[in-house]
């Protein structure tokens, strides 16, 4: 009896013992899953401390500007249309143009 109790193991009988290795698994999922999120999105900008502007979709109607200012980030949505029909809206004055070396020039008209 006692050499047949040597062969036998507790954790054959048990159900749940297959499931013991299933929340690293999911742990390592997730964490591959959010870096892959922030290299797909380019959202790395957004965890450095430098400051930066982002402009997505640029001359379009759904327009977005997105600036970084220490650790505050405000979002700017472009809208045709104003809710308040006394607002002034603003007018276009002028074009800028970034060179190959980096440099921005602001041409008004």
């Amino acid at each position: 009896m006692a050499r047949h109790s040597l062969l036998k193991d507790d954790d054959d009988l048990d159900p749940l013992s297959s499931l013991t290795n299933l929340f690293d698994v999911a742990m390592v999922f997730a964490v591959a899953l959010m870096v892959a999120l922030v290299t797909h999105l380019n959202l790395a900008e957004m965890l450095m401390e430098d400051d930066f502007t982002i402009v997505k979709n640029p001359g379009k109607e759904d327009m977005e500007i997105i600036t970084k200012k220490g650790e505050k980030i405000e979002k700017y949505k472009a809208d045709n249309t104003s809710a308040d029909p006394d607002k002034a809206k603003g007018k276009r004055i002028g074009v800028a143009y970034q060179l190959a070396n980096g440099e921005i020039i602001y041409v008004p008209e």
